[in-house]
């Protein structure tokens, strides 16, 4: 029997959309306003799943205390408050969208993750934008 157990967390973070080897104007014209070279934040919202068997000892499929610790590790304090386009050794050379992002944090926590265990990470990163990840 798998069944899902989530978490939800959040961070905020400030970024800047736009292609180091565009022109200012094509970097406008794609990212518009997120491509403001003073930056700009969002208080991002995430939601961790994981998906697996029922473990007959402790009942749990993980540890929702290990889950939050990972979460914490992995994504809180690596993000929170920082400026992802200086802050976040992943995004030197890569344009921090969500879709980046969400792959990003899926990527640092699913290394934590038994591998028998499915993983998706939904990142809103505004009440009604979001994107989600499953590693597929």
């Amino acid at each position: 029997m798998r069944v899902t157990v989530s978490r939800k967390a959040h961070f905020n973070a400030a970024h800047r959309l736009y292609r180091k080897d565009w022109s200012e104007e094509q970097n406008d014209t794609v990212f518009g306003k997120c491509n403001n070279p003073n930056f700009h934040g969002h208080n991002y919202e995430l939601i961790v799943s994981v998906t697996g068997e029922i473990d007959p000892q402790t009942g749990y499929v993980i540890d929702i205390k290990v889950l939050k610790d990972i979460i914490t590790e992995e994504v809180e304090e690596p993000f929170d408050h920082k400026n992802l386009n200086l802050d976040v050794p992943e995004f030197k050379d890569l344009n921090p969208t969500a879709e980046n992002i969400v792959v990003v944090i899926w990527n640092r926590i699913r290394r934590r993750i038994d591998s028998q265990m499915d993983l998706e990470v939904v990142l809103y990163e505004t009440p009604r934008n979001f994107v989600t990840y499953k590693g597929i």
